[in-house]
């Protein structure tokens, strides 16, 4: 993570992460609860559409059934021709009609394939019926019937604008959840950059201090060489560490070049010699020239940081083997191991997997955001008390 200049807020993959389980989470129960509302919502109007369906067409059903009456009560009809054009002429509403004698057999209809009249009213494929029953049979009417096909369209629209406004609302909530999930991110960050840049100018007053050690200690003469290795192993190990947290922190744009990396191994393996020679390490190389794009910082950090890990979690006398072939570095050591089920955590930054042997937990962390920025594949092999290989494919180098 950079030490920010502005107001603008960059999350790094870990705070990103952490915002997309929010989101996830946020826009999952907010799904859930729109989804509730929406059934709720459309059921509730369902209902009461096809209640008012239903009495308006009983309503117009008992209308025309009336009709009928008054007319058979006041003029009769002497054919049933007269009658027909009647029944044809008398429709008002905007149903379809039909009239039924009492053998259930059509008198007059515009419906088709009716055979429930037993119901006042149904629904069936897609389409509402109501039917009316007259017992006196005035113009040999026994049943009115009606019959609608716009519930369906109108539910059809209904569910529709339903559907709109929750994916509006949705989105809107989505956006909202956003903002506010980079809003309870901000203080956190602002904490995290405070003690970034406490760090940062700690790390500069020890350059000083550290530079002076290093440069006393190849001044000194007539000290034993065990005592002089050990100061000097110490105060390169300071100096590792130093050059890990000023990268880590100050994030400068660097300039990249076609390196020869198993000479970036060979000199960095030489600046630990005395933290090896320490600890009685067998260190063996088998290195091929190999062309990497890379700033010449940023190779050393990750050579450094790889070996760092393997002096740190080797045991006494136990071995460190480094092989360059293919593209293909391997970095691997006899120690302690890691256990299957954390690591994937020792990539994380401050995370630490073994608290007895020191480290701030970044050097792996640097590593990592190294080959993510290289496109550098990196893999481990790990087992629990038999050590680890640390694997980075390079991407080759285009000839020019």
């Amino acid at each position: 993570m950079k030490i920010l200049k502005g107001k603008v807020i960059v999350l790094t993959s870990y705070e990103r992460k952490s915002l997309f389980r929010f989101l996830t989470l946020y826009l999952l129960s907010v799904f859930v609860l729109l989804a509730i509302i929406g059934y709720l919502f459309f059921e509730n109007n369902r209902v009461s559409a096809k209640s008012a369906m239903k009495f308006e067409m009983m309503y117009q059903a008992r209308m025309l059934s009336s009709e009928i009456v008054m007319k058979a009560m006041k003029d009769g009809f002497k054919n049933e021709a007269d009658k027909l054009d009647f029944l044809k002429t008398l429709k008002y509403c905007r149903f379809e009609v039909g009239y039924y004698d009492e053998n259930k057999n059509s008198i007059y209809t515009e419906i088709t394939n009716l055979s429930k009249f037993d119901d006042v009213f149904f629904e069936n494929n897609k389409s509402c019926y109501t039917v009316v029953e007259d017992t006196s049979r005035h113009l040999g009417v026994r049943y009115v019937a009606l019959k609608e096909n716009e519930l369906e369209d109108i539910l059809s629209q209904l569910r529709i604008k339903i559907i709109n406004y929750l994916v509006f609302s949705f989105i809107l909530m989505g956006i909202v959840g956003y903002f506010l999930g980079r809003l309870f991110l901000k203080p956190v960050r602002e904490q995290i950059e405070s003690l970034d840049r406490f760090i940062s100018d700690t790390t500069h007053e020890l350059n000083t201090p550290i530079s002076a050690i290093l440069m006393t200690i190849q001044s000194l003469k007539g000290v034993e060489s065990k005592k002089m290795n050990r100061l000097e192993a110490s105060a390169k190990r300071l100096s590792v560490m130093y050059s890990s947290l000023t990268y880590r922190l100050e994030g400068e744009v660097e300039s990249s070049k076609a390196l020869c990396f198993a000479d970036i191994v060979k000199e960095r393996v030489g600046y630990i010699k005395e933290l090896i020679d320490a600890k009685h390490l067998y260190v063996e190389l088998s290195l091929e020239p190999t062309q990497v794009f890379m700033s010449k910082r940023s190779a050393c950090r990750l050579i450094d940081n790889l070996l760092s890990n393997a002096v740190k979690y080797s045991n006494v006398e136990d071995g460190i083997f480094i092989t360059l072939k293919d593209n293909i570095l391997k970095v691997k050591d006899t120690g302690i191991g890691i256990d299957s089920e954390i690591q994937e955590d020792i990539f994380k930054r401050y995370h630490r997997a073994n608290k007895e042997r020191g480290g701030f937990g970044i050097g792996l962390h640097i590593v990592l955001s190294i080959c993510k920025k290289y496109k550098t594949k990196l893999d481990l092999e790990s087992q629990k008390g038999k050590g680890s290989t640390f694997i980075l494919t390079f991407p080759k180098v285009k000839n020019k």
